[in-house]
Order: structure tokens, then C-alpha cells, then sequence
């Protein structure tokens, strides 16, 4: 009995002792990786400056081609030798010129109202039809009526509007758009929740496609306005737009440090380059693309290795429909190299992390608690704000979620009214601020550092079953049914 309580012992002692040394080790290296981004960091001059030179990144344009030649370069500069493009073949999509009239169909005074086309509305367009109040443009406010929006205009809120049902989730603007077609409508009205005058663009297609009907967006102010006076009058609308369409090539861009000894298990770190054109695309995505390029440059500048590979993408594509990550799934899948993708980390708008989300995976929770107490003690900045988190949609991390494959993210402390910029013309580079992209890298390049090293990875790829369970569980099955995402039979 002596002798196996003294085995024990040992063995304990010993377990101890590598589970303190790994853990000492992990420290020694979060040390040297805060040191060096914070005397260091380019992230916020690298942004800058292609917000000064290059302007917006809409995907297909000669701005876009311009911000992957420039990330491409700056990998190169970094020291990364394997950086390389991944080309894809897309449906583009511009903008051209809009004109939209809201006519009383009583009095026929008509008044033009500020708008922006929604990208994948139709290349030439001149309709006008009487205007339906859809509510929150839900399925269900059209099954309360359902012929009510055949060769009509819908109009709906692009948010929930205050009084709607308790627990009720929204659905994206492409999907209400695509609501609205199934239902015969001639075209749509949408108007957003962000207040003073701010119009958003963004897709209104599910597919990445040209929709049929046009889709526009106005201001919250003549939203509002609209949505009283149609309580007690009627109104038609006129909208006449011409935007630009055709086949285009964009580019993802990628680079990779090879693991040491699990070369073929890679952790990707992803998140979009491109942005829409009304504005310099700052916070979204500059704000992620930009700080994974600099979380690049951390992992050379130390010579920093780990036992998987870390693989670097900039998506092209994103805000059209996710075209780039689509694309890259897509031919992993051709390639059969879709099993050596074990973790993505998506960063879409992510600045000044506090913590780090696993995507709804409960199973990964315990990991970026524990990982997340490591980094707090290192700066008491980073509150680790960690858990499970959920599972959501329409971000680059959604083609590798619906292969089982478990994604993560991160939690911000940034102040929420620089989101009110999301897709609409004020979103610069004067909304951002430097410690919020120096503290993403620093933060994040020790949470990938610890991840690509832990002797097991916190969540497994889920079977085909499992998948569709988590979805369905997630409350996701709705909005991927309506956006043709959803491959299971019921």
C-alpha cells in the first residue's frame, strides 16, 4: 500500500509539474507576445493607410483588387513566403443611380425620398406599385395575410419594431427580401433603426445572385414617418435604379505557418477584407482583416511555432454573400482536405477583445475560460469575458459551420454606437481607435498560440446528425431554409 501511494505521488507530482512548466511556458511566450505588439503593432497604420490610398474594397472593383494586392504585399514583407492567392469566379455586383418617389395615391402629390439600392437588385429597373406595411417583414406577419403582398412593394423594418412578439428572432435583409419574393411582391422597402439621417447598404440576395424584384433602404427618420402615414392613407412608390452586373475574378489571400508536428491539423484565422462602397469599409472589416494581418506579422516577428498549422485567410466576398469562405469550402471539399480544418477563428468587426466565444460549442467552454485566465494575468484589461457563447449566421464562419467544423470568435468591450456605421456611408477610419486593434492582436495571437499547441483540441467536428441537431438547436434551421442552406430533407 506504501509503495502505490508513493507511485502516486510521483505521478501526481510529476503531472503537476508539466501541467505548471506548460503553463509557465505559455506565460513566458504571452509575455514576449504582449511586449512586442504593443511597442509594435501595425494594425491600425496598415488600416489607415489603405483607408488613405485604397478607399472602399468592394469585392470585383479595382479598389478590391488593390487591398488584396496591398495585404498580399504586407504578408510578403512580413517574411511569409507561402502567401498565395485563392482565386473564385463570382456574379458581381455595383451600384448605379436610384430614384425612389413616394406618390399619395389620394392627392398624387409625390416626394423623392433619400435611399440606397441593396446589393443584387436587378441591373435596370422602373416598377411602380401600391406599398403594403409588412410589420417586421417575418414569415409570419405574411401568413396573417397571405396574397396581401402579391404585385405589391413591401415595406418592413429592418429591426424588430418595439411591441413585436417576446422571444421573436429577425431575419437578415436578404432573407425578408426573399420572403418577400416568395410572396409575388414587385420589390421592397426596408428601413433601419439607426437614427440621423444614416442609410445602409448591404446584400439583399441569399444566393450571392441577381434577385428579381429591386430592393432599396432608407433612413429610420422617413421609415418612421412612412409607417404612420400608411395607418391612415395609402401610397404607391416608384423605383428606378440601373446598377452594374457581370462575372468577375476576386482573390482570397493566405498565409501560413506550418505545425511542427500535426502539419495537417490547421487552426484557420479568418475574417473579411473586402467592404461595401459607400465608405471605407473601417469597421467593417477593416478593423478584423487588419489586425489578423498584424496577429501575422506578431507570430513571424517572435518566430513563434506550434505543433498545428495556423493558417491566415482574407475573404473576398463576404458582403456579398459569403462567396469567398464559400468558395474556399468548397474546394477543400473537391480537394478532400476539408478534415484538416479543425478550428476556425472568425474576427468580423472584432476590436479590443475581453474574451474569446466558441460558437455555442459548451464542450469549449472550459478551454477559453481556462486559456482566458492565463491572458488576464497578464493584463487585467482583457476581463475574459469567455464561454460558449451562440451560433449565428451570415459571417465567414458559416460555410465551416455547416460542415460540423467548431468556429470561435471573439467578445468586445468596444462602444456599440461605432456599429451604427455598419455598412452605411460613415463608416472611416476616424470611428477607430488604435488600442482597440492593438489589444484584438495581442489578446488573440495568445489565445491561437495556446490552441495550436493544447495537447487536444476543445471541440471535435460534429457528424453530418450532429450538425443538423446543433443547428436546429441554435434556432437556425429558419433563416438557413429561407437562404437555400439547409440540405436536410425536413
Amino acid at each position: 500500500m506504501r509503495k502505490y501511494l508513493l507511485l502516486t505521488a510521483c505521478y501526481l507530482t510529476a503531472a503537476f509539474t508539466r501541467q505548471t512548466l506548460a503553463q509557465s511556458n505559455y506565460q513566458t511566450v504571452f509575455r514576449e507576445i504582449n511586449q512586442e505588439v504593443l511597442a509594435n503593432s501595425q494594425a491600425y497604420e496598415t488600416l489607415k493607410r489603405s483607408a488613405e490610398t485604397i478607399g472602399h474594397r468592394l469585392t470585383g472593383s479595382a479598389n478590391g483588387k488593390k487591398a488584396e494586392q496591398y495585404v498580399y504585399g504586407l504578408l510578403q514583407s512580413y517574411g511569409y513566403k507561402n502567401v498565395h492567392f485563392q482565386p473564385f469566379e463570382v456574379e458581381s455586383w455595383s451600384r448605379g443611380d436610384i430614384h425612389l418617389d413616394l406618390i399619395n395615391t389620394t392627392t398624387k402629390e409625390t416626394a423623392e425620398l433619400r435611399s440606397v439600392t441593396l446589393a443584387h437588385s436587378p441591373v435596370d429597373v422602373n416598377t411602380t406599385a401600391d406599398i403594403v406595411d409588412m410589420g417586421n417583414g417575418l414569415e409570419d406577419d405574411y401568413l396573417q395575410n397571405p396574397g396581401k403582398a402579391a404585385g405589391k412593394i413591401v415595406f418592413a423594418s429592418l429591426w424588430l419594431m418595439p411591441g413585436s412578439k417576446e422571444g421573436l428572432r429577425n431575419l437578415h435583409r436578404s432573407e425578408k427580401t426573399a420572403l418577400a419574393i416568395k410572396y409575388g411582391a414587385k420589390g421592397i422597402i426596408l428601413f433601419n433603426g439607426v437614427q440621423n439621417g444614416v442609410l445602409l447598404t448591404g446584400t439583399a440576395s441569399v444566393t450571392g445572385k441577381l434577385n428579381p424584384v429591386p430592393a432599396v433602404c432608407i433612413t429610420y427618420e422617413d421609415g418612421m414617418k412612412l409607417k404612420e402615414q400608411l395607418k391612415t392613407q395609402s401610397f404607391s412608390a416608384r423605383i428606378m435604379m440601373h446598377n452594374y452586373s457581370g462575372p468577375i475574378k476576386a482573390r482570397n489571400v493566405i498565409a501560413s505557418i506550418p505545425g511542427t508536428k500535426l502539419p495537417q491539423e490547421k487552426i484557420i484565422v479568418c475574417g473579411h477584407l473586402d467592404s461595401w462602397d459607400l465608405a471605407t469599409g473601417a469597421t467593417d472589416n477593416g478593423l478584423g482583416s487588419f489586425s489578423i494581418v498584424d496577429m501575422a506579422r506578431t507570430f513571424k516577428k517572435l518566430g513563434l511555432s506550434t505543433e498545428r498549422t495556423i493558417e491566415f485567410v482574407l475573404f473576398m466576398g463576404e458582403e456579398q454573400g459569403l462567396l469567398g469562405s464559400r468558395a474556399y469550402v468548397q474546394q477543400a471539399i473537391r480537394n478532400k482536405t476539408i478534415d484538416q480544418v479543425k478550428y476556425v477563428f472568425n474576427f468580423d468587426m472584432a476590436g479590443s477583445a475581453i474574451g474569446f466565444t466558441a460558437g455555442g460549442r459548451k464542450e469549449a467552454e472550459a478551454f477559453f475560460k481556462e486559456t482566458g485566465e492565463q491572458i488576464k494575468s497578464i493584463d487585467t484589461i482583457f476581463s475574459n469575458k469567455s464561454g460558449a457563447g451562440g451560433a449565428g449566421l451570415h459571417s465567414d464562419h458559416q460555410p465551416f459551420m455547416l460542415q460540423g467544423i467548431p468556429t470561435a470568435s471573439s467578445a468586445s468591450n468596444m462602444p456599440s454606437d461605432i456599429y451604427r456605421c455598419y455598412h452605411a456611408d460613415c463608416d472611416g477610419i476616424d470611428l477607430i481607435r488604435k488600442p482597440w486593434m492593438v489589444d484584438q492582436v495581442r489578446f488573440s495571437v495568445m489565445m491561437l498560440y495556446a490552441i495550436a499547441n493544447a495537447p487536444q483540441l476543445p471541440a471535435q467536428r460534429m457528424s453530418d446528425a450532429d450538425t443538423r441537431q446543433f443547428l436546429i438547436d441554435n434556432n437556425l434551421k429558419e433563416p438557413l431554409r429561407i437562404a437555400g442552406d439547409w440540405r436536410w430533407k425536413d
